[in-house]
């Protein structure tokens, strides 16, 4: 029988650590804990975790410095913890390889949920699954075959609004910065030109969207990019 998911929570603030503790054990994750980054670090090492919950505000090491670090040998995903107005900070830990946020002050809910999708988005690409056909509710993106359809039918979209729509559906669910889809999308020399993304969106929007200006596929995480929501 597989073992319950093992979550690393990273967290300087007793209260909080106490919080996420307590929301993860009540749905059956295992638990380690620290305040530290460098002990993160080795607890991450030696524990092989299923997931890292992150608080960028550490005593001893910046938790972009933890990413970072984390990246150059392991891809576990990474939810940060980060507390409200620290967008720039949100921003560079996703560039640097952090797969979420999720901003303080939150409720348990949000904290289960976004540690939910990123398990799954990770169990979906260790087992193999075709990822080149993604569902999320009406919406069905095929890849490989160049295909979107909306309740069965079929949406007409410019090569461009395609690829940006893959890209997203590519790794659905996580929250991608302004950088990261101008890159993938467009090439690195236009990973600042954001207004490409606010005009294409708008239009992905326009055909996929029943109230573009509610989406309810195509979310907007302000300051900091977009996400394919898949909850």
């Amino acid at each position: 029988m597989k073992a319950d998911p093992l979550v690393l929570v990273v967290e300087d603030e007793v209260p909080m650590r106490r919080l996420i503790k307590t929301s993860l054990l009540a749905h059956n994750y295992r638990y380690l804990e620290t305040d530290q980054g460098r002990h993160a670090l080795e607890l991450a090492a030696s524990h092989n975790p299923d997931l890292v919950l992150l608080d960028l505000g550490l005593p001893d090491m910046d938790g972009l410095e933890v990413t970072s670090e984390l990246r150059t040998w392991s891809q576990v995903p990474i939810i940060v913890i980060s507390a409200r107005g620290q967008e720039d900070d949100k921003v560079r830990a996703l560039d640097t390889g952090a797969d979420d946020y999720v901003t303080k002050p939150f409720g348990s809910r949000e904290l289960l949920a976004r540690v939910r999708t990123a398990l799954r988005h990770t169990r979906r690409d260790a087992n193999g699954k075709d990822l080149s056909k993604v569902t999320v509710g009406d919406l069905q993106i095929d890849i490989e075959r160049r295909r979107v359809s909306m309740a069965g039918r079929d949406i007409r979209l410019t090569p461009i609004q395609f690829k940006l729509l893959s890209v997203l559906a590519k790794y659905s669910g996580k929250v991608l910065t302004h950088r990261q889809i101008l890159t993938e999308t467009w090439g690195q020399a236009h990973a600042s030109e954001s207004h490409y993304l606010r005009v294409y969106m708008g239009q992905l929007r326009n055909k996929l969207e029943q109230d573009p200006a509610r989406p309810q596929y195509l979310v907007t995480e302000h300051g900091i990019g977009y996400r394919l929501k898949v909850e």
